[in-house]
C-alpha cells in the first residue's frame, strides 16, 4: 500500500469515527443546491438490487415547507434548523428504467445489445410480477445502502446528518403530493451541528459477531 492510499485509508476511518446522529444545527448554515447534488450523485454510486437503483430524492430546504414537515415529523426541531432535509423514497415502477439503465452498459461496453435485452426482458418480469409490498422491501434495503453512504459523504464535505424513522409516512406523501408509486422510506437532515451530537456506545462485535454457525 502507498503512502497515498495509506493516508486515504486513515481519512476514510476518521470520517466512519466521527459521523455521529446529530439533532441540534445551527440554522444559518445553508448548503448549495449544486453542493448537495454532487453530494446525492456520490452517494448513488451505492449497489443496489439488480442496478435497478430504486432510490429517489425529495430534497426539502425551502423553510416554509420544512415547517410544513415539521408536525409530520413528530415535531423533531432538526427538521426546520437543518440546511435541508432529504427524503428517501423508493419507487415501486423503478424496473421500467432497467432499458435505459442497461442501454447505457451497453454504451460503456460493458455488455454487448443481446445480453441486455435479455437482462431487460427478465428483470421487468420478475419484479414486475412483484406484489407491491414485496418491491417496497427490496427498496427500503437498497435505501438503506444509499442512505448510509449519503451520510458519510455528508461528514466527509464538513456537514452532519441524522436519519429519521420517526414521521407520519402517510401524511408525507399527502402533504407532499407523492404518486402511489412513490414510497416514503426515509427522512435525512443535513447541515451544521450546533453542539454535539449525544455520545453512544456500540455492543462489543464478539456479542454480536459467530463464525460459521450461531
Amino acid at each position: 500500500m502507498s503512502i497515498t492510499e495509506n493516508v486515504n485509508l486513515n481519512d476514510f476511518y476518521t470520517v466512519l469515527k466521527e459521523r455521529h446522529s446529530v439533532r441540534a444545527y445551527d440554522p444559518s448554515v445553508k448548503i448549495s443546491r449544486e453542493e448537495m447534488t454532487e453530494m446525492l450523485e456520490l452517494a448513488s454510486s451505492a449497489p443496489s438490487s439488480s442496478n435497478l437503483q430504486p432510490w429517489r430524492f425529495l430534497v426539502i430546504d425551502d423553510p416554509s415547507l420544512k415547517e410544513k414537515l415539521l408536525p409530520i415529523a413528530n415535531n423533531q426541531q432538526q427538521v426546520v434548523d437543518a440546511a435541508a432535509v432529504v427524503a428517501v423514497l423508493g419507487d415501486l415502477k423503478s424496473y421500467e428504467q432497467a432499458d435505459a439503465i442497461y442501454s447505457k452498459a451497453v454504451e460503456a461496453g460493458y455488455m454487448d445489445e443481446t445480453t441486455k435485452n435479455s437482462f431487460v426482458e427478465r428483470l421487468q418480469s420478475m419484479y414486475g410480477g412483484l406484489k407491491p409490498e414485496l418491491l417496497h422491501q427490496v427498496n427500503v434495503l437498497d435505501a438503506g445502502l444509499i442512505s448510509m453512504q449519503f451520510m458519510l459523504i455528508a461528514k466527509a464535505k464538513g456537514y452532519d446528518t441524522v436519519p429519521m424513522g420517526g414521521y407520519d409516512a402517510v401524511k408525507f406523501a399527502e402533504a407532499f403530493n407523492l404518486p402511489e408509486t412513490l414510497k416514503p422510506i426515509l427522512l435525512i437532515a443535513v447541515g451544521k451541528a450546533a453542539k454535539p451530537a449525544h455520545s453512544t456506545v456500540r455492543l462489543p462485535i464478539g456479542q454480536i459477531t459467530h463464525w460459521n454457525n450461531i
